[in-house]
C-alpha cells in the first residue's frame, strides 16, 4: 500500500511538474520570440554578461540546504526556520557584494552600462532567496500544482511587462525588469499559497547538522554554475556582446525543451528515489523506466530541432540571428544528455554521497575547462562543440557510479536506450539535408517537421518500443 500511494503520488507530481515547466517554458519561449525581434543581438549578450554572477549569488542563498532539507527524514519547524533566516541574510550579503563589484565587472568586459544593470537586476537574489523553503516543503510532499500555478502567472506577468517595455524603447533594461517582475510574483504567490511562515527562531545545532550535507552540494553548485557559464564570460571577453548573444539564443533554444525535462526529474524523482533507496532493486527498476521514457521523449525532439535549426532561426527570429543557428547543433547534442547526467547524479546524491558528489564535479569540470581552453582559438563554433565533448566525458564518469552502487552502468543504459538513439540521428540526418537543401525556409520547414514525424511513427511500429507501454502505465496511474 506504501509503495502505491507513493507510486501514485510520483505520478500526479510528475504531472504537475511537467505541466509547470513546459507551460512556463511555452510562454516565456513565446515571449522571447516576440522581444528578441525588437532587440539586438547585444543587448542580451550584456544580460548573458551577467548570467554568471547572478548564478553564482542564486547558488550561494540556497547553500544545498533546500536539498538537504528534502533529504532530511526528521525535519522540524526549527530547520525550516533555521534554513530561511540563514538564506535571507546571505542573500542580503550578496547584493551588496554584487552592488560593490558592480563597477569592476563592468569595467572587466569594457561595458560600462553593466554597472547600473546588475545594480538593479542583483536584487532578484534577495526576492529568489525568500521563498526557497516553500519550494522545498512543497517539494517534499511531492507537490508541484501550487508551484505551478505561482510559476506559471508569473512568467505570463513579467512577460507582459517585457515586451511592453521592448516595445517602447527600453532596449535591455526590459529584459532586467521581465527578470525581477518574474521573481517578485512568483515569490508572493509561493508565500500566499503556503501554508508555512517563518517564526522567530534559529538553531546553531540544526544548521550544523545540515550542513555536513549541504555544504558539499553547495560547492557542487558553485562549481556546476560556474563552469556552466564560463563559456559567457569567455565569449564576452574575448570575443564581443554580439557574438555572446547570439550563443545566448542558440543556447536558450536548445535548453528550453531539456531543461524542463531535467528539472522534472531532478525536482520529483529526488525525494522519491530518497525514499527508496533501500531497495536497490526497485531502484534500479525505477530509474531504468525514468530513463527509458526521458530519453524517449526527448532525444528525438532535439535531433529534431538540430537538424531544423536553419530554417527555424530565420522564421522565428529573422535573419539577424542567422548565425545562431550554426551554434544550435553542437548545443542540442549537448543539451540532450542532460536528463541523462542528473538520473546518473541522483544515484550519487540520493545515497548521501555528497562528498563523492563533489569530487566528481571538480574532476568534470577540469576536464572541460581544458577542452575550453583547446577550442578558444578556434572561435565560438568549435567552443560549442567543445562543450559537447565535455558532456559526453562527463557522462561517462557520472554512469561508472551508477554501476558500482546500483548496477546499471552506461553500457546497460546505453543497450537500453540504443534503438531511440538510432532513430533519432536519422531525424537529423534527414531534416538537416532537407533544411539546408530548400531555400523557401517556410517550405523547408515544413517538409523537414512531416518528415521527422513520418519516421518516428513507422519507427514505432517496426520496433513496438517498450516506452509506450511506461508512459501507458503512468496514464493509467
Amino acid at each position: 500500500m506504501v509503495v502505491d500511494s507513493l507510486k501514485k503520488r510520483t505520478v500526479k507530481g510528475l504531472v504537475w511538474s511537467s505541466i509547470e515547466r513546459f507551460s512556463v517554458q511555452a510562454v516565456q519561449f513565446f515571449v522571447t520570440l516576440i522581444i528578441a525581434r525588437i532587440l539586438s543581438p547585444k543587448e542580451y549578450g550584456l544580460i548573458g554578461m551577467l548570467s554568471i554572477f547572478i548564478g553564482i549569488a542564486d547558488s550561494l542563498v540556497n547553500s544545498g540546504f533546500s536539498q538537504a532539507l528534502i533529504r532530511k527524514q526528521d525535519r522540524s519547524e526549527v530547520d525550516n526556520c533555521t534554513i530561511f533566516y540563514f538564506n535571507f541574510t546571505v542573500s542580503i550579503i550578496l547584493y551588496l557584494i554584487l552592488y560593490i563589484a558592480a563597477p569592476f565587472i563592468a569595467s572587466f568586459y569594457n561595458e560600462h552600462e553593466l554597472c547600473r544593470i546588475l545594480r538593479v537586476l542583483g536584487i532578484i537574489v534577495i526576492i529568489n532567496g525568500l521563498a526557497i523553503v516553500q519550494r522545498a516543503l512543497f517539494t517534499i510532499e511531492i507537490n508541484f500544482k501550487e508551484q505551478t500555478r505561482a510559476t506559471l502567472m508569473a512568467a505570463i506577468i513579467s512577460g507582459v511587462v517585457g515586451v511592453i517595455m521592448a516595445v517602447n524603447g527600453f532596449g535591455v533594461w526590459s529584459l532586467v525588469f521581465q527578470q525581477i517582475s518574474n521573481a517578485c510574483v512568483s515569490t508572493l504567490l509561493l508565500w500566499f499559497f503556503s501554508k508555512w511562515r517563518p517564526i522567530v527562531i534559529f538553531s546553531l545545532n540544526s544548521f550544523k547538522g545540515m550542513f555536513g550535507y549541504g555544504s558539499k552540494i553547495l560547492i557542487s553548485g558553485l562549481i556546476n554554475t560556474t563552469y556552466n557559464n564560463i563559456y559567457q564570460i569567455t565569449i564576452g571577453k574575448i570575443f564581443d556582446a554580439v557574438s555572446l548573444g547570439y550563443y545566448t539564443r542558440a543556447k536558450q533554444f536548445a535548453l528550453t525543451p531539456v531543461s524542463g525535462f531535467t528539472e522534472v526529474i531532478q525536482r520529483v524523482m529526488f525525494p522519491v528515489m530518497c525514499k527508496i533507496q533501500q531497495d536497490k532493486t526497485i531502484y534500479k527498476n525505477v530509474f531504468a523506466k525514468t530513463l527509458r521514457v526521458s530519453v524517449f521523449i526527448l532525444i528525438p525532439i532535439m535531433c529534431l530541432i538540430a537538424g531544423i535549426s536553419k530554417p527555424m532561426t530565420l522564421i522565428l527570429l529573422g535573419e539577424k540571428w542567422l548565425f545562431a543557428a550554426t551554434l544550435l547543433i553542437p548545443l542540442c547534442f549537448s543539451a540532450m544528455l542532460l536528463p541523462i547526467h542528473a538520473l546518473n547524479l541522483n544515484a550519487i546524491t540520493v545515497i548521501g554521497r555528497s562528498d563523492l558528489f563533489l569530487k566528481l564535479e571538480i574532476i568534470k569540470k577540469i576536464l572541460g575547462i581544458v577542452v575550453l581552453v583547446v577550442t578558444v582559438p578556434f572561435g565560438v563554433v568549435a567552443m560549442c562543440y567543445g562543450s559537447l565533448v565535455s558532456s559526453v566525458i562527463g557522462l561517462l564518469i557520472n554512469a561508472h557510479y551508477s554501476k558500482q552502487e546500483f548496477d546499471y552502468g552506461l553500457i546497460e543504459q546505453m543497450k537500453d536506450v540504443a534503438k531511440i538513439f538510432l532513430l533519432s540521428i536519422s531525424i537529423f540526418i534527414v531534416t538537416y539535408v532537407i533544411s539546408n537543401t530548400i531555400e523557401n525556409s517556410y517550405f523547408a520547414l515544413l517538409t523537414a517537421l512531416c518528415s521527422a514525424v513520418l519516421l518516428f511513427v513507422m519507427a514505432i511500429f517496426v520496433f513496438k518500443f517498450k516506452e509506450i507501454e511506461y508512459i501507458k502505465s503512468l496514464r493509467n496511474e
